[in-house]
């Protein structure tokens, strides 16, 4: 490697290196997040609510198969990160070697199937009659390029894991830029309706996986050879342990929001998922902030673990639950003071027929209580987050892959299926508050153990 830039995680003070990592994280992730709740505020506008709906139903497949280059990158980083941090670089280049192709096989499979059984999944994830069209128009087309997005989400945790946030932010900032300025043309110049906004996601995939392309080939300081490519058993092993905390945890969240797609089509109807769809936009923006810091936690939490600093450690959890939580705080009160503005964005009050604009009245009456409560929890969340997050950083796959179930797998899922046929509809909002709670007493609990017990003892074992 030409340059040690992932050097500065060991020695830079940790607050100065929180920002410098999270900073370019959440921007990336609040522009990432700006580009799907602009798409929804696009197609709600100007095709109506039921394309609201549709979206909703498809985005959990999609996301799972997006998740795959996702978890590859977070678990794989994980080693890469520990592996730079003991100078290591042949073994850097393995790993990144092998993410790369463990992501084209599994993500591609999928792809094809989801492609050949398009009909049955449609129905399967909540789709009804009422909107099944416009949800097959949009599914078909995302499928097209959802590899570019795996691989777009692997080698933007690679660009982290190298010590270069600001070009991973880039990464995100672009497909975003793009996207919005094709849904605007697409849908509203030329009057494409759900097959324009799906086109216009395609492009944002590819401007993406071409700029993740150009930094690997013009400035990365990982240089691939053709062996690096050649999956390793070892690696692979290693890769797939800590892969598979993420892809739990986002296949749990595929699996919720396929669940609660239908659950809420049971117990209400069409329009109950377009809320639905409207309040995961808003989890997905409002929370930037509090993942970003997340995200520039792991890197430097990695890093120091694998260079046996460890009361570098300790005080990089310190501070980023200091940072996040007061971020966490500052969402928290401004949701649960302009619910209603929030929810009227995605809402167009002229223009249309008339069945659109009572379905929109209905949305803007339904949804606003609803956003409240599954916010209710917000300024507790943080300590879930990087509790879970720091299991993973340091290589520890099974506590890390228990506690990122913790909220959706052990918590949520049983509570919609338990509340909902005594509560209906609400019963679905009030346990995502419940669920927050419930999981962030268990995260808090192992991670004040493991701090006391492990971080503790080897930091005096070292001085």
């Amino acid at each position: 490697m030409s340059k040690k830039n992932s050097i500065a995680l060991g020695t830079e003070p940790i607050s100065k290196l929180l920002i410098t990592q999270a900073v370019p994280a959440s921007i990336g992730i609040l522009v990432m997040s700006l580009n799907m709740i602009v798409d929804t505020i696009f197609v709600g506008r100007w095709i109506g609510p039921q394309a609201i709906s549709a979206i909703t139903v498809v985005l959990p497949f999609t996301f799972f198969i997006a998740a795959i280059g996702l978890a590859i990158g977070i678990g794989g980083s994980s080693v890469l990160s520990r592996a730079l941090g003991a100078g290591d670089d042949e073994k850097a280049l393995r790993v990144f070697g092998n993410q790369i192709t463990l992501t084209v096989l599994i993500s591609g499979t999928l792809a094809v199937l989801g492609l050949v059984f398009q009909d049955y999944f449609i129905e399967f994830f909540g789709a009804d009659d009422s909107f099944k069209d416009l949800a097959l128009t949009y599914y078909r087309i995302v499928l097209y390029g959802i590899l570019m997005l795996s691989l777009c989400m692997l080698g933007n945790n690679v660009i982290r894991a190298e010590g270069k946030p600001k070009f991973a932010m880039y990464a995100m900032i672009l497909p975003a830029i793009g996207n919005i300025l094709m849904d605007y043309i697409l849908i509203n110049v030329l009057d494409m309706g759900m097959e324009g906004a799906a086109w216009a996601t395609f492009i944002s995939y590819g401007v993406c996986f071409g700029f993740i392309f150009w930094f690997f080939v013009a400035k990365s300081e990982l240089r691939l050879k053709v062996a690096s490519f050649v999956l390793n058993s070892k690696i692979v092993k290693e890769i797939s342990s800590l892969a598979s905390v993420t892809l739990a945890r986002q296949g749990v969240i595929s699996v919720l929001g396929i669940l609660v797609n239908n659950v809420l089509v049971n117990y209400g109807d069409a329009l109950d998922i377009a809320s639905y769809g409207i309040i995961s936009r808003m989890l997905m923006f409002a929370l930037f902030p509090v993942i970003g810091v997340t995200q520039g936690f792991m890197p430097i939490a990695g890093y120091n673990y694998g260079a046996a600093k460890y009361a570098r450690v300790r005080e990089t959890i310190n501070t980023s639950i200091k940072y996040a939580g007061v971020l966490a705080l500052l969402i928290f009160i401004i949701i649960m003071s302009f619910p209603d503005f929030f929810v009227s964005i995605f809402l167009s009050n002229k223009g249309g027929d008339t069945q659109t604009l009572a379905d929109n009245a209905q949305l803007l009456a339904r949804t606003p209580n609803a956003l409240r409560w599954v916010f209710a929890a917000t300024p507790i969340i943080v300590v879930q987050l990087i509790g879970s997050a720091y299991f993973q950083a340091i290589g520890k796959a099974r506590p890390a892959l228990l506690l990122s179930l913790t909220k959706q797998g052990f918590f949520l899922i049983p509570l919609i299926l338990i509340l909902p046929p005594i509560l209906g509809v609400w019963g679905v909002w009030i346990a995502f508050p419940i669920a927050d709670l419930l999981s962030t007493l268990v995260t808090g609990y192992f991670l004040n153990r493991e701090v006391k017990t492990n971080l503790k003892v080897q930091e005096q074992a070292t001085t």
